[in-house]
């Protein structure tokens, strides 16, 4: 991770705070830590104590935790299976997911819950809202989603084992690599591919590779769309028969052309798309230049000792002091 600290835009980050929370919990259950209340407190521990760690890297000069609405859900009402199969969350996470709201509130920093829906329609916003406004933004997530949004002014933080240090910022360059289609198309490519972990079946025989190959060289799926609308599939079949005369492999154009054209092909993917496409105009409350709105850095200094303070984490509040009430990186020194 490389983040550049002399910058003249300024910097929003955005973090899905449930992702956090969630991979939080799993990995610091063992410490049992507990709040001065006396209440389960490693999740949101260890989910702030990495939010802290970033700010200290990014120095951002606003930050937006997206929470998920747990009662209702646009997505599982127009699809009742979405995220089916999960395991049931352990009531020490769910206590901790009700009460992160209210803790990033007490701190200063801005929270939004979109009625209906989840955190990664506020990272979507977010991207959204930065290119808007002449902002950089910074994505901060442990899952896959947010890939959709990577752009010029946006990219990925995808927290894994290594912490913030060991995780790697995602550009379209790294994108590209990693699936080989631009940034552009890779919410197309996963409409394609599917999502098991939200349930999301993808086009039956269309594997990675093929989708990569298809959205890499032929173009939209929109357009490929037509030309098995309008032209027989004829640029798909040549497009992949060619690549197969590349790479020496078996030529799969018939095949593949024939699974795109089978019934129900273009509607999974049509479905899958708008499941997994985020919203992009949610009013994210921002106001940059009204001093001391939610959200904005630096965070007011006796905030920041009571609340991280009663986390009981005396190492996190120091760090939380130093990061949370310095000025960001944009602020001319």
């Amino acid at each position: 991770m490389n983040p550049v600290p002399d910058r003249t835009r300024r910097l929003l980050l955005a973090v899905d705070a449930p992702s956090l929370l969630h991979r939080n919990h799993h990995a610091r259950a063992h410490t049992r830590h507990r709040d001065r209340g006396g209440r389960p407190a490693w999740a949101l521990h260890g989910m702030l104590r990495q939010i802290i760690e970033s700010i200290d890297q990014f120095a951002p000069d606003a930050v937006i935790f997206g929470l998920d609405d747990r009662v209702a859900s646009e997505r599982r009402d127009a699809y009742p299976d979405y995220k089916a199969g999960r395991a049931e969350k352990d009531p020490d996470l769910v206590d901790q997911l009700d009460r992160a709201g209210a803790l990033l509130d007490a701190l200063g920093m801005a929270t939004l819950t979109p009625p209906g829906l989840e955190a990664d329609d506020v990272n979507a916003s977010a991207a959204t809202w930065a290119g808007e406004n002449g902002w950089d933004c910074v994505i901060i997530t442990s899952d896959r989603d947010s890939f959709a949004h990577i752009s010029d002014h946006t990219r990925v933080l995808r927290l894994i084992n290594g912490g913030i240090n060991g995780s790697p910022l995602l550009t379209s360059a790294h994108l590209r690599s990693m699936y080989g289609v631009p940034a552009e198309r890779y919410l197309e490519f996963a409409a394609v591919r599917g999502d098991a972990s939200d349930n999301l079946p993808g086009v039956p025989g269309i594997g990675e590779k093929t989708a990569a190959y298809l959205l890499s060289h032929i173009g939209s799926m929109r357009e490929i769309w037509a030309d098995i609308e309008h032209d027989e599939g004829r640029s798909v079949v040549a497009a992949l028969d060619a690549w197969a005369e590349e790479t020496g492999a078996r030529r799969t154009g018939a095949s593949v052309l024939k699974r795109l054209s089978a019934p129900g092909a273009r509607d999974t993917y049509e479905f899958n798309l708008r499941m997994m496409a985020g919203r992009t105009d949610l009013d994210l409350g921002l106001t940059p230049d009204v001093p001391g709105t939610p959200g904005l850095l630096p965070l007011d200094i006796a905030r920041v000792e009571r609340v991280v303070g009663h986390l009981d984490m005396e190492s996190t509040t120091a760090l939380a002091l130093r990061v949370l009430t310095g000025d960001p990186a944009s602020v001319p020194r």
